[in-house]
């Protein structure tokens, strides 16, 4: 009978011998132990190693063998010949070094790491990837990186050359990540004071043979890879033809997988299958095997297919909310609506998969670049309709059974600390969620509609930074005049356009450009949507009575040099503002106005007095929003000189014949739109800034204090250098970033 000691994952020892033979497809192993002479049945998985004292009958020395190092999970390392015949179900046999044929059956489960014996240039060598010169010029250059003082680097050749006990000892420990210096003071071949001195005299990183393989050129990653898989006994996957399963993709987390750069690809069982880009890195595993309480098969696959594997099936995964409603569908078919339901049923609906499908809303929302979300509520049994507006337009996302309807308005509604009870007046509120380490602020508005039912609309507002002047899209022309303003000492500059078209982004980057130390600036925001360190920034709360109006003459006792007005909602708000400006400070403010010219015509209306107001005035600088041309996608339009004329012919009906901003012919780049998956088929992909600018120049003013009309005022300006909004559209299609449909949409 064939005698053998079992090695637990637990640490524990069991002598015995078998009572049945031990064949390839088994999982268990059946044991007589030593001493009590019981018969016990041990799964391979609670095994790391079985020490038997003769090989399995059909296992033996051949030609067809192979020297690794096998380390298990228990920290024991042992020196193997594996035979061709060797591989089981579980695992894989160790042949001892010696005469006496003890045999090591190691479980697959139980292995931290395995590996050839031969080092990786040896094995580039022999799979005919690396030829003698490659790998010889390969060696030249590391050897040229010692000869500049670098000892530690001169060490590393004996990955890739025998050099006797010292190639041995760099060797057996070349997958530990361990520093190479340390290995050879442990072995007594160098000094820790010489491998300090070497430390000290790097300048730079210096770099392993395979990274040097790859930078000349001489051979890819997925050489270099398949070549470490080859040596660490890991299979070589390629990502783009492997489809992992949900419950593979649910055992390890988004973040976890971004931090290890692995995918997990299938979990069978208690073995979980991961691919990795760093098979020589033991900490992957233990991570693993830690963090998910699975065993880890560790396969090999290029970093580029792992990071976008996890770009695809965690980033992308806009199918999970659709999941979900597809989940919840044959639930809501059973569910009875009732008209006149009591508002505490809607509480005793399916809170976790509610609050599961709200939450991946939300989230899928951001991720597709909504600005806002639209719940809106189907009259009795229809469903609910899921909208989210992008680049300014409302695409339908998801209808959700009208049994849920409610469910979701209260979970709206308790996210953002609203009075669930309270189903007939409208509500606002908020609601902050974290994801991936940044705060996203939604603004809440409910509204009661007839019927009982309520719509509720979410407006994203995620934590941002400002963006450089640069980045705004202005034009040259508008740029300067814009900067040459904005270096005033005091005055007035406004903002303005409809709701959503940027003002306080331009706002904000207006202000970035002049945050000094020097400086004392405040900002007064409802919601405050763009956080910069060195402004005082104030949120307002009408509710309270702390208004625009309130927090400006709070402003005006605080020693302020700039001060931002997040809106001038009214005229009180408006004079105060103007009278800051006069008073030595440079204000800034947005207002709800379609043209330059006709925020200055409005505020006149509004009761400023022209004279104070006009003598404020820097400038105001008006703005839309157009859909961008993908930039994936984009193509030349064949009919150029049809698409020349036009814009021509359009400039010269708003510009007279003042067009020589106009550029040549053979400079205009007209694109048209054609669509990709990038863009989800539309040819447009984010959106681009339009602005007037219009400066407060001597004549302008005086036009103001004369009182002229709208009409009138645009003449004035443009005289003075104003571009309206649709002459700045078609330089923009001139340039090919949008086409005409687009400007002739947002601008009049």
């Amino acid at each position: 009978m064939n005698e053998l000691t079992i090695k637990l994952k637990t640490g524990d020892e069991i002598k015995g011998v078998l009572t049945r033979s031990f064949k390839y497809q088994d999982t268990d192993l059946e044991v007589l132990t030593e001493g009590s002479k019981e018969t016990l049945v041990f799964s391979l998985d609670e095994i790391c190693y079985i020490r038997f004292q003769s090989p399995p009958a059909g296992i033996g020395r051949g030609g067809n063998e192979t020297l690794e190092e096998v380390q298990t999970i228990a920290g024991e390392t042992f020196q193997v010949t594996v035979p061709g015949n060797g591989k089981f179900l579980k695992g894989f046999l160790g042949l001892l070094p010696g005469d006496d044929n003890q045999t090591i059956f190691f479980t697959d489960s139980g292995v931290r790491y395995r590996q050839d014996a031969r080092y990786t240039g040896q094995i580039l060598h022999d799979q005919g990837v690396l030829s003698n010169e490659k790998l010889e010029a390969a060696l030249k250059l590391q050897e040229e990186q010692a000869q500049r003082g670098d000892q530690d680097a001169a060490i590393l050749l004996a990955d890739a050359v025998d050099e006797g006990e010292m190639h041995e000892q760099a060797q057996r420990h070349e997958m530990h990540h361990t520093r190479v210096g340390d290995i050879l003071v442990e072995s007594g071949l160098v000094t820790r004071e010489q491998v300090e001195a070497a430390f000290k005299s790097q300048k730079g990183k210096k770099l392993q043979v395979g990274e040097l393989l790859i930078m000349k050129g001489l051979i890819t990653e997925e050489q270099l890879l398949s070549a470490l898989a080859t040596k660490f006994r890991l299979r070589f996957v390629d990502l783009e033809t492997v489809v992992p399963t949900d419950a593979a993709l649910s055992a390890i987390s988004e973040g976890l997988a971004t931090r290890l750069r692995v995918f997990p690809i299938s979990l069978d069982g208690r073995k979980l299958v991961v691919a990795t880009c760093a098979p020589t890195d033991l900490t992957i595993g233990d991570n693993l095997r830690f963090s998910t309480n699975f065993a880890p098969e560790l396969v090999v696959a290029p970093s580029r297919q792992i990071l976008a594997a996890i770009d695809k099936y965690y980033r992308n995964r806009v199918e999970t909310v659709d999941t979900l409603l597809n989940a919840m569908k044959g639930e809501a078919e059973t569910v009875t609506i009732e008209e006149e339901a009591d508002d505490t049923r809607l509480l005793f609906e399916p809170d976790s998969k509610i609050i599961s499908l709200v939450n991946r809303i939300l989230i899928d929302a951001y991720r597709r670049g909504a600005s806002d979300i639209h719940f809106e509520p189907g009259a009795g049994s229809e469903p609910l309709s899921i909208r989210y507006r992008i680049d300014g337009e409302c695409i339908h996302a998801h209808k959700v059974a009208a049994s849920y309807k409610g469910a979701i308005t209260v979970r709206i509604k308790i996210m953002a600390d609203l009075n669930i009870a309270e189903r007939r007046r409208p509500q606002s509120g908020k609601i902050l969620l974290r994801y991936r380490q940044q705060m996203l602020e939604y603004r809440v508005e409910i509204t009661p509609m007839v019927g009982g039912r309520e719509g509720a609309v979410l407006r994203l507002l995620a934590a941002s930074k400002p963006l450089p002047l640069s980045g705004l899209g202005l034009l040259p022309h508008n740029l300067e005049r814009f900067i040459d303003i904005l270096e005033k000492p005091h005055g007035i500059i406004l903002c303005v356009g409809p709701t959503g078209s940027g003002k306080t982004t331009t706002l904000h980057s207006a202000l970035g450009h002049i945050n000094t130390q020097e400086r004392k600036i405040w900002t007064a925001e409802d919601p405050v949507e763009i956080t910069q360190a060195g402004l005082c920034q104030v949120q307002v709360n009408a509710k309270i009575g702390f208004t625009f109006a309130e927090a400006l003459r709070s402003f005006l006792r605080a020693d302020p040099d700039v001060i931002m007005i997040g809106e001038m909602r009214d005229a009180e708000t408006s004079k105060i503002a103007i009278e800051a400006s006069l008073t030595g400070h440079l204000v800034f403010s947005t207002l709800h106005t379609n043209s330059a010219p006709e925020a200055a015509v409005r505020l006149i209306e509004m009761g400023m007095d022209p004279f104070n107001f006009s003598d404020a005035l820097l400038g105001i600088l008006a703005q839309r929003l157009a859909k961008r041309l993908c930039p994936k996608c984009k193509k030349p339009a064949r009919d150029q000189r049809q698409r020349y004329d036009d814009a021509l012919a359009s400039l010269r009906q708003i510009a007279g014949d003042n067009i020589e901003l106009l550029a040549d012919f053979k400079d205009a780049n007209f694109m048209k739109a054609v669509g990709c998956d990038e863009c989800g088929g539309t040819g447009y992909k984010g959106r681009l800034a339009l602005h007037e600018l219009m400066v407060g120049t001597e004549t302008v003013k005086s036009a103001i204090r004369r009182g002229v009309g709208m009409d009138e005022l645009r003449s004035i300006a443009m005289d003075e250098g104003m571009w309206t909004l649709k002459m700045d559209g078609l330089m923009k299609v001139l340039q090919g970033e949008t086409d005409l449909e687009q400007i002739l949409k947002v601008c009049m």
